[in-house]
C-alpha cells in the first residue's frame, strides 16, 4: 500500500487516517457516524490507525465539538461535498493497458471535453462508446475539464472544494479508472485541467480548522491560496500526483497559473511540482505533460523538450492565438479583444513566427501593463493552439461557438492553419464536425450564492440583458446545462460528415508530415500583405522546411511566389490564390 501525507491511506490492517488542523484544538474521527478522538501531533497534524476499517467506510472529521467535516483530501464524496467522505483503495483496481507509457509530446492533438455534456449519460462510462470516434478522427489526447468535487450536481468544474475526489455526478473513482483504462487501450492519452489557484464558494471548510492555508489576498475568485506554508504546498503537489499516480492521467493543466501564489526569489509550487512530477516519471518510465493556462505569457516558464519535467511545463494555451483569429473572423472588440484590433492578421503572423503575441509590450487590458516574456527561442510545440475551448464559447452571455459567428470557409481555413501549423493543436468537444450545440456557464448553486451568480452575470453581460432580456439563459436553470449537450447525430449530417471528414483529412497529413518532424523544430518567420495574402515557414527538425501560404481574404489574391518542397496540403494554386484558401508545403 502506497501511504499519502493526507487523507485516509489504507493499510495492511486497516486505515490510516490524517488531518491538517493547526486551528483546532480537538479533532474526532466520525467514522461510520461513531467519534473516536485523534492523536495530535507536531504542526498541527492529527492521526488515528483504525484496525479492521476496509475502503468503502464513510466518515468525517469532528472540529472542536463544534462542527463535522469532510475529508479535505477525500478520495470520494458519494452524497457530495457536504456528505461523508469514503475510503477508497486506489491499488485495489484492475488496469488493463498494463504497458501503457503514454505518448510523446509531438505526437499530442488535444480535444478539451465536459464530462457532464460529452454525452447524453453525462458520465465518464458514457464517454468510452465515444472514445473510438475519437481516434478514428486523429485525435490523441481527450482533456476532461476539471473532476475536483464540487456542489451540486452540475457546473464546469472550476469551482472544487475537494480536489482529490472526482465529482460523484459523473460516477465513481473505478468509473473514471475505466475510462482512462479504455482511451489507453485505444492509444489515447487522457489529461485533466486541475485548479489550484482558488476553492469554490460552497463546501470548502479549510478557514475553519487550517486559517493559514490562505492570506488576506484574494484572486478574482477567491481567497488566495498561501503556498509559502509548506503544507499548503504540499497538500497541491500531492494531489497532482494523485491523479497522475492512482487515475493515470498523462497529463495535467493547470487554470490561471499567474494568479497562483509565488514568492519572489524563490522557487515557486509549479517548479516543486513539476519536480515532483519528473520523479514520477522517471521512475515509471511514463512521459508525462503538463501545460499551463497562464495570462502573464511567461516564456521562461516553458521547455517542451525537457524529459521528464524538471521544473518546467510542456507548454501554455496560447490564447493570443486565439483573439487574434476570432477578432479576424468576428470583428468582436470588447473586452481582451480590444488588445487585437490594431492588426489581427498581423498578430497572427506573429504567433505563427515567435509564439505569443504579447512578448513585454503594453496590454490596454491588462491594466496598460507590460505583458508577456519574448517567446521567439521557444520550440513550436511550447504552445497550444486553438480557435474554441471552454472558456472563449462559455463566457459570452449565450454560449454560442464559432460557427454562429463566421462563415464554413472562414472557419475551415483557420482549421486548415491550426491543424497542420507546428504547434500543438487543441479542438473543443464536437468542434471536430462543427457542432451548433452552445456551451453557455452553468451551475448548480442555491440560495444566496445562486443569487449572487444570477446578478453577476447580469452585471458582467448588461448588455444582453437589456437587449435580450429573459432570453438570455439562466446559468442555474437545468434547462441551461441540457441544451450544453453535445448534438451527436448532427455529426453524421450532411454539414457535419463534410467537417469532420476535412477534419480527419488534416489531422492525418499532420500524423504522418507534421508530428515525426515535430521534436526539435523551431519557429521560424512569417508575414502578411494588406490583401491578406499570410506566409511562414519552420525549420523542422529533419532540416526540411515547412511552408503556409493563405489566403485570409474574402477576395481573390495575386500569388507571385511559388512554394518550393512537396505539396501536403490545397495543391499550387499557381498565381491566384482562392478565398479563405489555405497551402502547406514541406521540403528544401
Amino acid at each position: 500500500m502506497s501511504e499519502a501525507r493526507f487523507g485516509a491511506s489504507p493499510t495492511k490492517d486497516g486505515t490510516s487516517f490524517k488531518l491538517w488542523a493547526p486551528g483546532a484544538k480537538r479533532v474526532d474521527l466520525v467514522l461510520e457516524k461513531r467519534p473516536q478522538a485523534m492523536r495530535r501531533g507536531d504542526g498541527g497534524w492529527f492521526s488515528l490507525d483504525v484496525a479492521g476499517s476496509r475502503a468503502g467506510a464513510r466518515y468525517k472529521f469532528r472540529i472542536d465539538d463544534e462542527i463535522d467535516v469532510p475529508d479535505p483530501a477525500s478520495a470520494f464524496q458519494p452524497e457530495d461535498v457536504f456528505g461523508p467522505s469514503e475510503v477508497i483503495d486506489h491499488d485495489s483496481f484492475a488496469w488493463r493497458a498494463q504497458d501503457w507509457r503514454g505518448r510523446p509530446w509531438a505526437e499530442t492533438v488535444l480535444i478539451e471535453t465536459h464530462v457532464g455534456t460529452f454525452t447524453k449519460q453525462g458520465t465518464y462510462r458514457g464517454m468510452i462508446e465515444k472514445l473510438d470516434h475519437l481516434v478514428k478522427t486523429g485525435i490523441t489526447a481527450l482533456e476532461l475539464m476539471p473532476l475536483a468535487d464540487f456542489f451540486g450536481r452540475r457546473g464546469w468544474g472550476y469551482d472544487g472544494v475537494l480536489w482529490y475526489a472526482p465529482d460523484a455526478a459523473y460516477g465513481r473513482p473505478e468509473d473514471l479508472k475505466t475510462l482512462i483504462d479504455e482511451a489507453h487501450l485505444r492509444g489515447l492519452m487522457v489529461f485533466l485541467d486541475v485548479v489550484y489557484n482558488h476553492f469554490g464558494p460552497e463546501g470548502n471548510f479549510l478557514g475553519r480548522y487550517a486559517p493559514n492555508f490562505f492570506t488576506d489576498a484574494h484572486t478574482p475568485w477567491g481567497s488566495t491560496i498561501d503556498y509559502r506554508v509548506a503544507e499548503v504546498r504540499d497538500f497541491a503537489i500531492g494531489n497532482a500526483l494523485s491523479w497522475l499516480r492512482d487515475y493515470r492521467f498523462d497529463g495535467l493543466r493547470f487554470d490561471a497559473a499567474n494568479h497562483i501564489m509565488s514568492e519572489p526569489g524563490k522557487p515557486s509550487m509549479l517548479h516543486d511540482l513539476s519536480v515532483a512530477v519528473g520523479r514520477l516519471a522517471a521512475a515509471t518510465g511514463r512521459h508525462i505533460h503538463l501545460v499551463l493556462e497562464n495570462g502573464d505569457n511567461r516564456a521562461s516558464l516553458l521547455d517542451a523538450g525537457q524529459e521528464p519535467p524538471r521544473g518546467k511545463f510542456r507548454a501554455q494555451w496560447n490564447d493570443d492565438y486565439h483573439h487574434v483569429w476570432h477578432v479576424m473572423l468576428t470583428k468582436e472588440s470588447a473586452g481582451y479583444y480590444a488588445d487585437y484590433q490594431r492588426s489581427p492578421r498581423g498578430g497572427l503572423a506573429r504567433a505563427l513566427a515567435s509564439g505569443f503575441v504579447y512578448q513585454g509590450e503594453i496590454s490596454e487590458f491588462w491594466d496598460n501593463k507590460p505583458r508577456g516574456e519574448p517567446s521567439g527561442k521557444l520550440p513550436p510545440a511550447s504552445f497550444v493552439n486553438f480557435l474554441q475551448n471552454h472558456d472563449q464559447i462559455g463566457n459570452r452571455p449565450f454560449g454560442d461557438r464559432l460557427e454562429a459567428l463566421a462563415s464554413a470557409e472562414q472557419i475551415e481555413a483557420a482549421l486548415a492553419v491550426t491543424l497542420l501549423a507546428p504547434m500543438i493543436p487543441m479542438l473543443f468537444m464536437g468542434e471536430e464536425w462543427g457542432s451548433k450545440a452552445p456551451f453557455p456557464f452553468f451551475c448548480d448553486f442555491e440560495g444566496d450564492l445562486a443569487h449572487a451568480v444570477r446578478q453577476g452575470r447580469k452585471q458582467e453581460y448588461k448588455w444582453a440583458y437589456d437587449r435580450y432580456g429573459d432570453e438570455v439563459p439562466d446559468p442555474l436553470e437545468p434547462s441551461t446545462f441540457e441544451s450544453a449537450v453535445l448534438d451527436w447525430p448532427s455529426c453524421d449530417m450532411p454539414a457535419g460528415s463534410k467537417r469532420l471528414t476535412l477534419v480527419r483529412q488534416l489531422l492525418a497529413v499532420r500524423r504522418r508530415e507534421i508530428a515525426p518532424r515535430l521534436t526539435g523544430a523551431s519557429l521560424g518567420a512569417a508575414e502578411v500583405r494588406d490583401d491578406g495574402l499570410l506566409t511562414a515557414s519552420w525549420r523542422m527538425n529533419d532540416g526540411a522546411m515547412l511552408r503556409l501560404t493563405a489566403n485570409l481574404s474574402a477576395d481573390e489574391i495575386a500569388h507571385q511566389t511559388q512554394a518550393t518542397g512537396m505539396s501536403i496540403w490545397g495543391g499550387d494554386a499557381g498565381d491566384r490564390l482562392p478565398p479563405w484558401s489555405v497551402l502547406w508545403h514541406i521540403g528544401g
